[in-house]
């Protein structure tokens, strides 16, 4: 469910016209709903509960502070992979309260290492046996144990993107399920270690629930071989992943993930943690652009707008697909393009066409051939300045862009029910290049 729909045939995100947002901060422009966020917050509280779950929303979907500070105030820790995440969790986290934090990441570094720890975060997720090794020697340093919790590869089919699937044979994360259990005695009584946890990454996006069964079939065993050696096992973290709807209604809703993982939670006696990302806040934010011009050449007809690769780098970097609509619609537009959701959203373009629509490429600025938003699109035929939307664009978007081609990020802006206020300020040139004009010579 989101917040963003149309009257009288214009898009509203909240009560809060999208054209409004778009005269008064320029486009490119990112615009998010806070309620679509607390929805999908508590949908997992609510579909959870049972378990009391420490849900880490996890920052590199999108580190906005404002958007992270909403979540603690209602109940998310965080789930970070660096330093600088690790940065963005505190000084985002509510005064005077303390939120929980994990941190995972295969390359950990010993100054994060460090500040973890002096951060008193909840878990480390161990990725491999050397890391394990020097936080545990970091730890006895500072004269602190570490809590950690085994990042296990189970070795599962292939679920997702061959870039966002972690749990298959062969990829960098994780410790190898034929050897994990060994890599736990090793430890057994470590003066700088203590092991609380099993860490279960299975991949994003994933749209499918079956994976999250054997996954957690598999921890509840490792678990209790854990426990035989002498490990005192918390903590069951069982990731994050979830997909979202990008076409329409294709992914399951919390109560699916529920209904497969909290057998294991029962069975185990732990206490759950999730790393949930996209689920929040990819279906909570649009990227608002503007077309600029129309061609066509070769057999083919784009549409040019102000956004770009480097403002959502996700259909170029791995084919994913994003609804792209106006924001003002033509007469005799539908509210929604028309979808086949026969087609395999991982494979195909599923929109259909429908009367008066063209179809085209909808590509950006860059100096790239694979500067695109979308391909082949049926769309109403569009004049130069009209507004365009690009749907589920609230993960992955914003904290992936870049400033390649010296453009300056767009502007972010969280929209409450009738009133927006600015999240983050659009870069200007002069942003683009104040880290280097003091080593001119």
């Amino acid at each position: 469910m989101d917040y963003f729909h149309y009257r009288d045939g214009q898009l509203y995100c909240e009560n809060v016209p999208v054209e409004a947002l778009a005269h008064q901060y320029g486009t490119p422009l990112y615009v998010y709903s806070q309620a679509t966020l607390l929805h999908h917050l508590h949908a997992l509280q609510k579909a959870f509960a049972e378990a009391n779950p420490i849900l880490c929303y996890s920052i590199k979907a999108n580190g906005n502070l404002s958007i992270c500070r909403l979540l603690a105030e209602h109940g998310a820790g965080f789930d970070v992979t660096s330093g600088g995440e690790l940065y963005r969790a505190l000084r985002a986290t509510p005064p005077k309260k303390k939120v929980p934090i994990v941190f995972a990441g295969v390359g950990k570094t010993d100054a994060e290492i460090r500040m973890a720890l002096d951060a008193d975060v909840l878990l480390f997720d161990v990725e491999s046996e050397e890391e394990l090794w020097t936080i545990g020697t970091i730890a006895q340093q500072m004269g602190r144990r570490a809590p950690v919790a085994l990042r296990v590869n189970p070795d599962l089919p292939p679920k997702t993107h061959i870039k966002t699937d972690t749990s298959v044979k062969g990829v960098k994360f994780g410790l190898d399920i034929e050897t994990v259990v060994e890599v736990a005695q090793a430890v057994v009584g470590h003066p700088g270690l203590q092991l609380l946890g099993l860490h279960m990454h299975l991949g994003s996006p994933i749209i499918k629930t079956e994976p999250y069964r054997l996954g957690a079939d598999k921890a509840v065993h490792l678990i209790a071989q854990f426990r035989r050696q002498g490990h005192q096992i918390r903590y069951l973290n069982l990731g994050g992943g979830f997909g979202i709807n990008y076409r329409r209604d294709e992914a399951p809703p919390a109560e699916a993930f529920a209904e497969v993982i909290l057998p294991a939670v029962r069975a185990t006696g732990c206490q759950l943690i999730l790393e949930p990302g996209r689920f929040i806040v990819g279906n909570a934010g649009i990227l608002v652009s503007t077309v600029l011009y129309r061609k066509s050449t070769g057999g083919k007809h784009y549409l040019i707008q102000d956004a770009a690769m480097n403002d959502l780098i996700r259909p170029t970097l791995y084919g994913s697909l994003h609804r792209v609509w106006p924001v003002r619609l033509p007469p005799g537009t539908p509210e929604r393009p028309p979808v086949d959701m026969s087609v395999d959203p991982e494979r195909a373009n599923p929109f259909l066409d429908f009367p008066g629509s063209l179809r085209q490429d909808v590509v950006g600025p860059v100096c790239e051939s694979g500067d695109f938003l979308a391909k082949d699109r049926p769309l109403p035929v569009l004049p130069r300045g009209a507004l365009l939307a690009i749907f589920s664009a609230g993960a992955y978007g914003m904290s992936m862009a870049s400033n390649y081609n010296s453009r300056p990020r767009p502007a972010e802006v969280l929209v409450t029910d009738a009133t927006h206020r600015l999240i983050r300020r659009r870069e200007t040139y002069a942003d683009l290049i104040c880290c280097e004009e003091g080593c001119l010579n």
